[in-house]
């Protein structure tokens, strides 16, 4: 169903749905459960829902806003039960067998609202192709990629297992972008490399089918004589809800993953090139401060960068917060990971780095942090370009900064065919 989860008729169908069979399950009823029951009922979710509410934010640690959406969906399931259970006694069958649809479909609103506010799920498509484990188009297996030979209009997905031999990382099965051009003859060319990174609640999956990459990468090797970077689908989190930014710490070495297991694997599967010079790291979100900091870090093994709609730096919350959640107390190790810091420590000047910064002109937060970090960067040789587009904090947005940054960033990798643009 390529039915949109984002927009146009069916979320607003879900919703009103929900609504009507909310305002129908509490009914008008009698006396009694207008003055007293109703009021009670309705009372009682109210008070439960703000509870969860507060417990959630001081609880969890979420930092993000929650969009109202997951609030007042949650609420009407919350109430809908309530509703069932003071009025049990005085409430006909058919209103009874009305709150289990009305919960799920409440629920289904929800969590929605938290898809309308990041873009993860586009399609009710992408939403069972993720959920389900269901295979993306033009993907094969590693056993297939070596029978594979001759003219392809489009390029192959394959999902790879990387050892964790040098970082010890759980990490899931990740994914490599090979453009036809790989496939033209068994002689594989050396093809510069880009490993992609997603947000903080991340799967490997997510820049294929939330942020187009594949489709924006077959568009580019259309009009480039089949070439395009090799694209990386990193898991950098190890989990849907671990935030390791990217760094080595208590919740896994994903820095060492990053930096000492995926580009050797790459580079001697796939014959990508073993130059730093032809090696880059692009991110949305979470991914996009990782970019930035694994490149000024490590300008030895990767040399361009694509934070899109990036943070100034890894961070939990605030810095006292960080320091302990993200390197389990070490002030020496945030350090070690603030691009600031790092840049202002940084001698000689960094040689033939570059790096592609871009937002959505209302993400603000994000505009001022490319701003902080791109003097920063320029100060110390880093050369970069910024551009805003338009749109929020969402994979739309990111989706949409990729595919005007990636011919920027193949001249920078020496993709054949292109030229590097100042």
């Amino acid at each position: 169903m390529n039915v949109s989860l984002l927009d146009g008729w069916f979320p607003w169908t879900v919703q009103a749905a929900a609504l009507a069979l909310f305002l129908t399950a509490v009914g008008w009823r009698d006396r009694t459960w207008q003055r007293k029951w109703g009021p009670i009922a309705l009372g009682t979710a109210l008070a439960i829902t703000a509870v969860v509410a507060v417990a959630v934010l001081t609880l969890a640690g979420i930092t993000d806003p929650i969009p109202f959406g997951v609030w007042l969906w949650s609420g009407v399931a919350i109430a809908a039960f309530a509703v069932l259970g003071f009025g049990w006694r005085g409430a006909r069958w058919w209103r009874r067998a009305l709150v289990a649809p009305t919960v799920v479909l409440a629920l289904f609103c929800a969590a929605n609202s938290v898809n309308i506010a990041t873009g993860y799920y586009p399609t009710v498509d992408d939403a069972i192709g993720e959920l389900s484990g269901q295979p993306l188009p033009d993907q094969i297996t590693l056993a297939e990629v070596s029978s594979i030979h001759g003219k392809t209009r489009t390029g192959r997905i394959v999902q790879v297992d990387i050892p964790d031999t040098a970082s010890g990382f759980t990490h899931r099965q990740e994914l490599v972008y090979l453009p036809p051009a790989w496939f033209r003859s068994q002689n594989r060319p050396k093809l510069p490399a880009l490993e992609m990174i997603g947000g903080e609640f991340a799967a490997p999956d997510n820049w294929i089918r939330s942020g187009n990459a594949v489709k924006t990468a077959d568009e580019f090797a259309a009009k480039h004589n089949g070439f395009a970077p090799i694209l990386v689908f990193v898991d950098a989190t190890g989990g849907f809800r671990v935030d390791t930014e990217c760094v080595d710490g208590p919740h896994g070495n994903s820095e060492s993953h990053l930096l000492k297991d995926v580009p050797p694997y790459i580079e001697k599967t796939f014959n990508a090139a073993t130059d730093p010079h032809k090696w880059g790291v692009a991110g949305w979100s979470m991914g996009g401060t990782c970019a930035f900091d694994l490149v000024v870090e490590h300008p030895n093994a990767f040399t361009h960068f694509g934070d899109f709609s990036g943070d100034k730096g890894p961070y939990i919350g605030d810095k006292d917060h960080t320091v302990q959640e993200l390197y389990g107390g070490n002030a020496a190790a945030w350090a070690a990971h603030d691009p600031l810091t790092v840049l202002a420590g940084h001698h000689p000047k960094y040689q033939g780095v570059s790096g592609y910064f871009g937002q959505g002109d209302e993400e603000h937060g994000q505009i001022e942090s490319a701003k902080t970090l791109e003097a920063a960067a320029k100060k110390d040789g880093i050369r970069t370009t910024d551009t805003v587009g338009s749109g929020k904090h969402t994979w739309q947005t990111g989706s949409a900064t990729f595919a005007q940054a990636l011919p920027w960033l193949a001249a920078q990798l020496g993709v054949p065919g292109t030229h590097p643009q100042p």
